[in-house]
């Protein structure tokens, strides 16, 4: 008996394709550990291919504050276009709090990536991206933080 040809396929992405993705996306689901219980968020990121971390910032607040109890966190970045064609890539790695000019320095290249990203991926006017930075900061002085990479897995469905 014949296998259905247009049955979806699944397989593990290379790692050029997972980076592809990380480096061609701005929104993922962070999972960080409080106290017994998991918690999942969405967060805004920007891969930095030069140090191969992620970069990201959030207020004082429950994430903060367990990320830095517990440092081991993961990111996972999903492309969806329907249920029989995805691709998911999944970080594993540690949180790392950045302070003074190395906060500001990552907190500039974070910026810059995202709208390098949104101007490339999405065509976004220089009004959209701008109101981007603004936003960065009008929210007073975030915490900056890195994901220390560790490792990077993903699988990709096509039909």
């Amino acid at each position: 008996m014949e296998k259905d040809k247009t049955k979806a396929m699944r397989r593990n992405l290379e790692p050029t394709e997972n980076l592809q993705i990380l480096s061609s996306n701005y929104i993922g689901n962070l999972a960080y550990i409080s106290g017994t219980s998991p918690y999942i968020v969405p967060m805004t990121y920007y891969y930095d291919r030069e140090s191969h971390t992620i970069t990201s910032y959030s207020s004082e607040g429950h994430k903060i504050a367990a990320m830095r109890k517990n440092t081991t966190i993961a990111l996972m970045v999903s492309q969806i276009n329907s249920v029989a064609n995805w691709q998911t890539v999944q970080v594993h790695g540690t949180f790392q709090e950045l302070k003074g000019i190395d906060a500001k320095h990552m907190l500039h290249a974070f910026s810059e990536g995202i709208k390098n990203i949104l101007s490339r991926t999405k065509g976004m006017e220089s009004e959209y991206i701008s109101e981007f930075s603004a936003k960065i900061e009008s929210e007073g002085s975030p915490i900056v933080f890195r994901i220390n990479i560790h490792e990077i897995t993903g699988k990709k469905r096509e039909s």
